[in-house]
This record gives C-alpha cells, structure tokens and sequence, in this order.
C-alpha cells in the first residue's frame, strides 16, 4: 500500500482523457484548491488574531481597520468557506445522481462524506472565534441544539465546558478550526484522491 500511495504521490504518466472536462466538472479538485486557499488565507490571519474573550473582537477590529489588506483577506477567508460548502454538496450531489458511490466505491464514499462532515464542522467552529454578537448568539444556538440529541450534552460540555464565548471554550475552537480538523481534512482528503486513482476506470457514466 505504501508504494501505491508513492506512486499516486508522483506518476511516471498522467491519462489524455483524465485532462478533459467531463460531466464530473472537476468538483472534488475545484474543493481541494478551495480548501487549500483557505488554509493559505487562514494562516494570514493568524498573525493578528488572538484567541482570547476579551482580545479577540478588538483583534479584528485591528485587522480589518489598520492592516492593509486585512479586511479583503478576511472577506476571502469567508467567502471561500462558502464556496468549499457549496462545491462540496454539489459534488456529494453528482456522486449520488451519477452512481458512483457504489462497489467498489465505497470506501470512497464514505470518506467522502466524512469530508463533507468535518467541513461542516470546520465552518461552525470558525463563526465563534470573531466573538461578535452574531458569533456569540449562533453559536450558542448550535449548542442548545446539539444538546437536545442523544449524547449531545456531553458533547457539548466537552466543546464548551466553561460556556460559549468564555477562555476554556474560545481555545477549544481555536484549535479544533486552527489545527485539528484542517489537518483530518488533508489527511482524508490524501486518502480520498488515492482511492480515487485506485478506481480510475471503474467511474459509472451518465
């Protein structure tokens, strides 16, 4: 497995027909450029902001008053999270219409859906580190509802074990949207294109 994955890592040859436009329209590598802007534009912003109750509002405040091209970048930032969510549905959509979730896809498929997953939950834990009033608010009304299923209390008291908004649970995003799941993304997101390649050929058509 390992020299496949080197292989896939550095091909010797790359397919004519792989280089056309097809009904596939290149969704999944359009996301994956997506998400690389993001981590790009994302590790900018790191340089001012500070996750802190109390120091971050001010920090963006800062951001986007006193730094040239602050305010742009983080308009980027969001914008292109936007774009990753609306990218990712349409491509879960054509796997879906087209078929091409079934064998021997699956494993694809469900580490697809795994993407689409932790996406979601990329975006969520992002609204909360601006700690604006709309951050605060949508935020904890996430909260109230992941709190309402089975098991969701305690998940929630490990997101935010001392309440929205305070140090111990600011943190906690941080490093869930800073860290943790931008690093599962590009590790699943490997794997993704792999089992992908491994399946070259087998794709359903319309």
């Amino acid at each position: 497995m390992v020299r496949d994955f080197a292989k896939h890592l550095f091909p010797r040859v790359v397919r004519g027909d792989d280089l056309k436009i097809s009904y596939t329209f290149c969704l999944g590598g359009l996301a994956f450029t997506t998400l690389l802007l993001l981590a790009v534009s994302g590790a900018l912003l790191l340089l001012y902001y500070q996750p802190t109750p109390d120091r971050a509002f001010n920090s963006i405040l800062f951001l986007e008053s006193a730094v040239f091209p602050g305010r742009y970048l983080r308009a980027l930032h969001r914008l292109a999270s936007h774009l990753l969510l609306v990218l990712l549905f349409l491509h879960t959509l054509r796997v879906v219409l087209t078929g091409a979730y079934r064998h021997p896809r699956e494993l694809t498929w469900v580490i697809g859906v795994a993407l689409l997953g932790l996406s979601l939950f990329e975006a969520y834990t992002g609204y909360l580190l601006p700690l604006d009033q709309l951050a605060y608010w949508a935020t904890r009304t996430g909260m109230e509802l992941l709190a309402s299923f089975p098991g969701g209390p305690a998940l929630r008291a490990i997101l935010v074990p001392d309440g929205v908004g305070e140090p111990l649970s600011l943190l906690r995003f941080y490093a869930l949207h800073v860290v943790i799941i931008p690093l599962t993304l590009l590790a699943l997101s490997f794997l993704h294109f792999y089992r992908i390649r491994k399946s070259k050929g087998l794709l359903p058509y319309l």
